[in-house]
């Protein structure tokens, strides 16, 4: 209690002190101008100091009385942790631009920019696949909600690329069954791609895959039904030759340049699996 009362009293005297002392010079805190700031922003920006940029740009945002230049300067400042490769913070910010200025005109900007973030920060298809769903889920939204942009025409190349990668994901885990035997959750994998990822690279592969498989398991039927699939399509391909061979087992893998001379012998090889 004694010392709770001597701060009380200390506290006292140091405020009738400096309340007593005439001779103090108190400077008001000049007001901060946010077009400066933003100028100082810029030229950052400009030298790829991003860093500082992101720093002038947010305090610039928080300075700004009108609207439409504050929206500007949230931009630029999650456009600068971008720049540095702060995914994480950028996303954030662009997030909280979303929110705070849902009917700014650089909202289709944003939320282009958060579809490239994701996009950048997918690695191979080995690794962790979530990235490559964030992605493909944000550049769905995109493509359907602006789809007469510039910035769809760009996603929709992206989106081409992120369907191989899914569908190379697909097709690397029903290996890995295939190698250790494990046939229904091989088969499953193999469907999704030619249930989803038709128009990849990996479609004639994985239809090869579940001849390879339904064969060995005795599934004849089976195995003719996607032979017939890949015959139709992609007659000229090598999986084809592949498929060719598991029904002629004394068939010779032929070099490329002879395999318009096998062409008779894959026509009556369709014919046979109709």
């Amino acid at each position: 209690m004694f010392q709770k009362i001597l701060l009380i009293i200390l506290c006292l005297s140091l405020l009738f002190s400096c309340s007593g002392n005439k001779n103090v010079d108190y400077q008001p805190t000049e007001k901060v101008d946010p077009y400066k700031v933003y100028e100082e922003g810029l030229e950052s920006f400009k030298k790829a100091d991003f860093f500082y940029a992101n720093k002038k740009f947010s305090e610039a945002e928080l300075n700004f009385a009108i609207v439409d230049h504050a929206a500007k300067s949230a931009i630029m400042a999650s456009y600068s942790l971008y720049g540095i490769n702060f995914y994480e913070e950028a996303l954030e910010n662009l997030e909280s631009y979303l929110k705070k200025y849902p009917a700014d005109k650089h909202v289709i900007y944003a939320h282009y920019l958060i579809a490239i973030i994701y996009f950048e920060q997918i690695s191979d298809e080995k690794k962790d696949l979530q990235p490559l769903l964030n992605a493909d889920k944000k550049i769905d939204f995109f493509i359907n909600k602006f789809p007469n942009t510039d910035y769809a025409i760009d996603l929709k190349f992206k989106k081409n690329l992120i369907q191989n990668q899914l569908a190379a994901k697909e097709l690397y885990v029903a290996k890995y069954y295939i190698s250790v035997q494990k046939w229904v959750p091989a088969i499953n994998r193999l469907k999704i791609i030619l249930n989803r990822y038709q128009e990849t690279i990996f479609i004639e592969e994985a239809l090869h895959r579940l001849v390879e498989i339904n064969y060995y398991l005795g599934l004849e039927d089976e195995a003719k039904k996607f032979a017939k699939i890949l015959g139709y399509n992609y007659n000229s391909s090598e999986w084809f030759e592949q498929s060719y061979k598991v029904f002629n087992k004394e068939y010779k893998i032929a070099q490329k340049k002879k395999l318009n001379e096998n062409q008779g012998f894959f026509d009556k090889f369709l014919e046979k699996i109709k």
